[in-house]
């Protein structure tokens, strides 16, 4: 059940993988190749399998006019629902199977505050009727947000009205107040529309709330309805209500009243459907974007009823419309969308005698870029002191979840907004690539998508592919391969980044071995859609990091890896936010986004050059008292006072006593005496701030141990 642990209550979720979402895009259930006869609704007092011929009669009959009961169920004061299936009075969802374009609920509540009632109708999160009841098994987890919610209610705190936006939280487990941030104004400390489900199995959320349709929003998030504890094992009463909770957790958690309540009813209804989509988008996707600086979005399927003689699409963006229409019993329309800072509704609508219904509809749509970003606690990249949310943007995608659970991973199969501060749950991307994602997006006035797939703490070995199962939700991999497969995105990835290393322990052999094959399976299963392919980015790591053992055998194999590898090497010195292990945002998360987005700009959208690629030594020259580094670049360098600490002089007794840029790509290193019998010289830059040797856009000179020829 959920209880207090240090910052975050726990209340939790399951473990098999959703494979049916609310989207449009995957392919119709088995039970809609042979669809029901032609009618508006089922026949009311058809037998069900698991239940009474009909429904009872509920307070939100009016307003489901159109609808087909086809769950319904007396809740019990307490129940213990985990792996059983609710003993409903009505299940007629074999008859349903996958044929409903609408899912409709009514809750029912009598009790001191008199009769209640809820109606509440949203497009499908599922093409599965089973699903729509109580989640009780592993697995049967919903976080996502609904459009086009209706919404009718006696109690005044709820907002009746149609064309709103929802967010549903449903899933058999335990679960935190930690917010995802998904939803504006929820809070992160109490249990309300915005959770965090967790592994552990046992309390139960079906929850439907009301929120903003935009982020930020000044709307505030209320619940619609609340059924709570509903597989709680220990007896407890069930945790239940309408509108949001004002003298508990607004969301009803703990409340454990249902013995308040003489009467107790949900009712779930469908819509029976008049086409069977086989392609269309998600709300809120990304498309990748083709040379043609745009995407084409197909939208196909079949009508199931008789009656419908005409499906058209509706496509609108910034006040315009493009029409497509047939008069096909079945249909495929491929409109194209630009790849700018426009979002595109898809409207699609069935008519004929009698019959004139939007049957499916999906919002913010966007043509867009498409990056990954993986590898350990600093890829992950988490808030530790200063936040990123003021980096988000509506054309800032991501899809799924990056949390290691990979049943919890496989279920989250939607697209959402992506956020920096949090990690492991939907929409999460880190600080740096928020930042990086947003300069491309105002820069370039073109969407971007991120899958953030990093593990903190991980050595190499953790981070490979099961070549027997690349998918296999187990991994690492897996989990960031079937996210990036499922949203059909893995082969438009314009470019991965890599930072990781401090759990290799300057073991450089080992990391320059498993990142080979780690790089080989990339380029085997992502950007074969990109001309030239998927470009690769690897970050230096910092010295001595996080108590680990990096010093300069694992930095140098990085820095050779831009020559070995053919992928670009990133500098972390320069970043003065630095504390030992993590960065600060203002010094750190964000300088690192700055930096990534102008070699990105450089290098994939003809951005300037100039003062971009991190200062890399080409060689190292004695004469003299002096030793001369000749760069790959001749950028001008700004030399703070205090840098020649960082380096260190091998095979002879002297310091570095002075550093001075000078032009053409070198940097003249003044010693303490003579440099008889020198063989190397080393940087390495240093921990937190300090002084440092930076390019124009900030970046430091990167790490390294080079010979010393006269």
């Amino acid at each position: 059940m959920p209880r207090r642990v240090n910052a975050g209550s726990i209340v939790t979720i399951a473990t098999t993988v959703l494979a049916t979402t609310a989207s449009l895009t995957a392919a119709v259930a088995p039970a809609a190749a042979n669809p029901a006869p032609a009618a508006t609704l089922l026949p009311a007092a058809t037998a069900s399998a698991g239940g009474s011929a009909s429904a009872a009669a509920t307070a939100c009959d009016a307003a489901a006019a159109g609808f087909t009961p086809v769950l319904q169920l007396d809740l019990p004061e307490r129940a213990s629902y985990l792996n059983e299936t609710p003993p409903y009075s009505l299940d007629r969802t074999a008859e349903i199977g996958s044929n409903f374009d609408r899912v409709g609920y009514c809750l029912e509540l009598n009790g001191p505050d008199g009769p209640q009632w809820v109606w509440t109708a949203m497009e499908p999160f599922s093409n599965d009727a089973r699903r729509i009841g109580l989640p009780t098994r592993p697995g049967e987890l919903v976080r996502q947000r609904v459009g086009d919610l209706e919404v009718r209610s006696n109690v005044p705190s709820v907002t009746s009205g149609t064309g709103q936006t929802g967010y549903l939280e449903m899933w058999p487990n335990q679960y935190q107040e930690s917010a995802s941030t998904q939803v504006a104004n929820a809070s992160p400390n109490t249990f309300d529309v915005d959770d965090n489900p967790t592994s552990p199995l046992g309390y139960g959320s079906f929850q439907v709330s009301q929120v903003g349709p935009t982020r930020p929003s000044n709307l505030a998030a209320k619940q619609v309805f609340s059924i709570n504890t509903f597989t709680e094992s220990d007896n407890s009463l069930l945790s239940l209500g309408i509108g949001t909770n004002l003298g508990g957790q607004p969301d009803w958690t703990f409340a454990n009243n249902a013995n308040r309540y003489s009467q107790r009813k949900l009712t779930a209804y469908v819509r029976t459907a008049l086409v069977a989509l086989t392609e269309s988008p998600q709300d809120r996707q990304l498309i990748p974007r083709d040379t043609s600086g745009g995407s084409t979005v197909p939208v196909a399927g079949r009508v199931t009823d008789s009656r419908v003689k005409r499906v058209q699409l509706r496509v609108t963006s910034n006040g315009k419309t493009e029409t497509f229409t047939s008069s096909s019993s079945t249909f495929r329309f491929t409109p194209r969308i630009k790849a700018g800072l426009q979002e595109y509704t898809f409207e699609l609508r069935a008519s004929g005698p009698g019959i004139d219904r939007v049957v499916a509809r999906r919002d913010g749509v966007v043509s867009g870029d498409v990056y990954v970003v993986q590898g350990q606690s600093n890829a992950e990249a988490a808030k530790y002191s200063g936040a990123a949310n003021a980096e988000e943007s509506p054309y800032l995608r991501s899809y799924g979840t990056s949390t290691s659970n990979g049943t919890i991973s496989g279920a989250d199969r939607v697209w959402h907004y992506a956020t920096g501060d949090v990690t492991n749950q939907s929409g999460s991307v880190g600080q740096w690539a928020i930042r990086m994602g947003r300069r491309i997006v105002d820069t370039y006035k073109v969407p971007v998508a991120l899958f953030n797939g990093a593990h903190g703490g991980q050595p190499i070995n953790f981070f490979q592919r099961n070549d027997a199962n690349p998918d296999d939700l187990t991994t690492n991999y897996g989990r960031l391969r079937e996210r990036l497969e499922t949203a059909g995105v893995i082969s438009q990835v314009r470019g991965v980044l890599w930072y990781q290393g401090e759990s290799d322990n300057d073991n450089a052999s080992v990391h320059v071995t498993g990142f080979t094959s780690l790089l080989q399976d990339w380029r085997s299963d992502f950007g074969s859609g990109i001309p030239g392919g998927s470009r690769y980015y690897v970050y230096q790591v910092r010295t001595s990091p996080c108590g680990n053992t990096t010093a300069m055998n694992l930095r140098e194999a990085q820095r050779d890896l831009g020559d070995t590898a053919g992928v670009t090497v990133l500098s972390t010195n320069g970043l003065s936010g630095h504390d030992g292990c993590h960065y600060a945002y203002l010094g750190g998360y964000r300088d690192m986004g700055d930096h990534t987005f102008a070699v990105l700009a450089r290098d994939l959208y003809g951005g300037p050059s100039a003062g971009v690629a991190p200062p890399n030594p080409a060689s190292v020259t004695a004469s003299g008292s002096e030793l001369t580094i000749q760069l790959r670049s001749t950028d001008p360098l700004t030399v703070d006072a205090g840098s020649a600490a960082d380096f260190r002089v091998e095979g002879a007794a002297v310091t570095v006593s002075s550093v001075t840029y000078q032009p053409g790509g070198k940097l003249v290193l003044t010693l303490s005496g003579p440099p008889a019998g020198v063989t190397g010289l080393t940087y390495q830059g240093h921990n937190s701030a300090g002084p440092w040797i930076t390019n124009a856009t900030g970046t430091g000179l990167l790490a390294f141990t080079l010979p010393v020829t006269s």
